[in-house]
């Protein structure tokens, strides 16, 4: 294992990454649903009611979940925050390679 030669680096990154929570990496979609009440006017005009799925990878395998309304605000800043973690995963990577690659001898 190497040894840690950057924990500058490191640090900043930790603390960057308090300030990204909550975290997902998925997709979060708006779908139109039929309700259980036979007289539902929405449903009848064919508007139907809103619902939220959030769609991830897990183990391989495409999963979806339901998610509450009053989640809907939540789960999009988690997918944001999980965007911007990924974007500086691939950064810290380029960079530890450029780092390397200017102090080698």
């Amino acid at each position: 294992m190497a040894k840690n030669t950057h924990p500058r680096q490191q640090q900043e990154f930790l603390d960057e990454l308090a300030g990204l929570w909550p975290l997902a990496k998925g997709s979060l979609t708006e779908v139109r649903k039929p309700c259980i009440r036979p007289n539902c006017q929405a449903c009848k005009e064919g508007r139907k009611h809103p619902a939220f799925l959030f769609t991830f990878t897990l183990e391989g395998k495409r999963r979806c979940r339901y998610v509450a309304l009053a989640l809907v605000e939540t789960m999009r800043k988690a997918l944001d925050n999980g965007r911007r973690l990924e974007k500086r995963l691939f950064e810290l990577g380029d960079e530890l390679i450029e780092d390397h690659r200017k102090n080698r001898t």
